[in-house]
C-alpha cells in the first residue's frame, strides 16, 4: 500500500509486461465506457454470475458478511462469489502482471489508482455523481483522473500515528518525541517505529521546510534533504535521528515488532495505523491510546513529525466477464451500510459521509489519531526511485551509521538516489 509508480513508468512496464507474454497492452481507451452506462440494476442473466474478490484474510470475516448479504439483496440472480487471498500492497503488481487473470473485485489502495488505469485495468464507475455525493471530497479526488472517478472509496483512515500504554504514559509526555523517549528509558521498555520504510522516513522531513515531491513527468522526484543552505538542513535530521536511536527506548522495527512486543511486555508505544488497533486492544485491553505523532528535536526545535495519509477502495477489472455484477459487487462492499459494519467490526474510518459522521467514530482512538495525524499529512505521491534509497538511509541511521560515514556524504548519496531517473 505504500508505493507508487508514476503514469508513464507504468506505461513502459505494462507494455513490456504483456508484449513479453505475447499479449497485447491494455490502454485506457480498451476500457468499457462504464461512465456512460446507465446507473441502474445490472440485467439479470441466465445461469450462474461468478466472480471472484481478492481480499488480505484477516478481512475475509467481514466481506464474507457483505457478500451474503449482497446476495440476499439480489436474490433473482444466482451468484458464485469466491474471496480469494491477496495483500493489498501488491494489488497493483497482481492486477498489472495478468489482467486477464486478476479477480473481478480488488482492494486498492490511492497511490495505486493511477497506475493500474494507466494500464487500463480499471472500470470507470458508472453512477459517479452519487459515489463522488456519498463520500468525503479528499476520498473522491485521490481516486479521480480527468472527469473519472476510478474506484468506489472505502475507508479514509490509511495514515499513520502513535499507539501507546495509557499506564506509562501522561499527555505532556506524548508531546514529544523525547518524552516519550525518556518514560521508555525509565521504565525499561521500548517505543517501535519502522525505519527501514520510506513511508514512515517522511515523518522527520516533511515538516522541515524542504522541497520534495515528484516531477511532471510523473517519474522522477525533486528533492533537496541534503540541504545544507536552509534552517533546517538535511545533517540536522541526520543527528537527530541518530540521537533517537542511540536512545535505549528506541526499537527499529514495523509491525511485527509492535504487536510482539506490545504482547510480551517490553514495547509501551509505538508507530502504526488503524489496520492494527484490533491487536493493540488485544494486548492492551483499555489502556490502549493513540494520538498523532509527537514533535521531535531538531537544530535545537520541536518539529512536528509529518506523515503520509492516504485512502483505500474496492476496485473493479476492466477484464472481468461480468463488470456489471462486478461493479454493483463493489458498491455494495463500499456502501454507507457495510462502511459502518466494517467500522463495527474491524475499526476501519469510514469514507462515506453519513457512516463518518456517526458519534460512535470519535470514541475510538485509532480513527480520532490518524485524523488528528491528517492536518500533517499529505497524500503520497512519489516516483518509485524513491523507496529503495530511503531504505538503506533509515536502516543506517538505525544501526547508528556504524560505519562512520559522513553525514553530508551520506545525505548526498540518499538524495541522488531519490532523484535519480528511472534508467539510473
Amino acid at each position: 500500500m505504500k508505493k507508487s509508480i508514476a503514469l508513464l513508468m507504468i506505461t513502459l512496464l505494462i507494455t513490456t509486461l504483456f508484449v513479453g507474454c505475447g499479449a497485447a497492452a491494455a490502454t485506457p481507451e480498451q476500457v468499457p465506457d462504464a461512465v456512460s452506462e446507465t446507473s441502474g440494476e445490472p440485467s439479470v442473466v441466465d445461469g450462474v454470475v461468478s466472480l471472484r474478490v481478492w481480499a488480505e484474510e484477516s478481512n475475509w470475516p467481514v466481506l464474507q458478511t457483505m457478500i451474503d448479504s449482497f446476495v440476499a439483496e439480489y436474490p433473482q440472480q444466482q451468484f458464485d462469489i469466491v474471496l480469494e487471498a491477496s495483500n493489498d500492497a501488491d494489488t497493483k503488481n497482481n492486477v498489472l502482471s495478468d489482467v486477464h487473470g486478476a479477480a473481478d473485485v480488488f482492494p486498492i489502495a490511492d497511490d495505486q489508482i493511477s497506475a493500474l488505469a494507466a494500464g487500463g485495468a480499471l472500470y470507470p464507475i458508472a453512477n459517479q455523481d452519487a459515489v463522488k455525493a456519498a463520500n468525503n471530497a479528499g476520498s473522491v479526488e485521490a481516486a479521480t483522473i480527468g472527469d473519472v472517478l476510478y474506484a468506489y472509496p472505502m475507508t479514509a483512515d490509511n495514515g499513520y500515528f502513535l499507539y501507546y500504554n495509557k499506564d506509562y504514559f501522561t499527555d505532556a509526555d506524548l508531546q514529544t518525541m523525547d518524552g516519550i523517549l525518556a518514560v521508555c528509558e525509565a521504565n525499561g521498555k521500548l517505543i517501535t517505529m519502522d525505519w527501514g520504510s520510506g513511508w514512515y522516513l517522511y515523518s522527520f522531513f516533511g515538516n522541515c521546510g524542504f522541497d520534495f515531491g515528484i516531477n511532471d513527468d510523473g517519474v522522477t522526484n525533486h528533492c533537496n534533504w541534503n540541504a545544507a543552505d536552509t534552517p533546517i538542513k538535511g545533517v540536522d535530521v541526520a543527528n537527530a535521528m541518530l540521537r533517537i536511536a542511540a536512545s535505549s527506548g528506541f526499537k527499529n522495527g514495523g509491525d511485527d515488532a509492535l504487536a510482539a512486543g506490545a504482547n510480551d511486555g517490553s514495547v509501551i508505544a509505538g508507530v502504526s495505523g488503524c489496520w492494527k488497533f484490533t491487536e493493540m486492544k488485544a494486548a492492551w485491553g483499555d489502556s490502549v491510546g493513540a494520538c498523532k505523532l509527537p514533535t521531535y528535536t531538531v537544530a535545537g526545535q520541536q518539529v512536528q513529525m509529518a506523515s503520509f495519509k492516504g485512502y483505500k477502495y474496492m476496485g473493479v477489472n476492466a477484464y472481468s466477464k461480468n463488470p456489471q455484477w462486478a461493479a454493483k459487487l463493489a458498491e455494495w462492499l463500499t456502501n454507507e451500510q457495510n462502511q459502518n459494519l466494517r467500522f463495527e467490526m474491524a475499526q476501519l474510518g469510514p469514507s462515506n459521509l453519513n457512516a463518518a459522521s456517526s458519534d460512535a467514530i470519535t470514541l475510538v482512538p485509532s480513527i480520532s489519531a490518524v485524523t488528528a495525524q491528517a492536518e500533517y499529512g499529505v497524500l503520497q505521491r512519489v516516483g518509485n526511485s524513491y523507496w529503495d534509497p530511503m531504505s538503506v538511509y533509515g536502516n543506517k541511521m538505525a544501526n547508528h551509521n556504524a560505519t562512520g560515514e559522513d553525514l553530508q556524504e551520506l545525505m548526498d548519496r540518499m538524495v541522488a538516489g531519490i532523484t535519480a531517473s528511472v534508467a539510473q
